[in-house]
């Protein structure tokens, strides 16, 4: 099993800002694991996922 990753690793993993990465959590947009009493924490599998939901997909003509 991975770790779970911190903020900055996060923010790394996806290449985005850690500013950026607490936009989309605090939106929910992101998955992320809240350890009392201030903790959050990143699944690398669930930032995988987020990202192939995020990809665009080409269109069929």
């Amino acid at each position: 099993m991975k770790p779970l990753l911190k903020t900055k690793e996060a923010a790394r993993f996806l290449n985005i800002s850690e500013r950026k990465l607490w936009e989309l959590t605090n939106r929910g947009e992101i998955p992320s694991v809240r350890i009392p009493p201030r903790s959050v924490r990143y699944d690398p599998i669930d930032l995988r996922a987020w990202i192939q939901q995020k990809k665009k997909r080409g269109r069929r003509d």
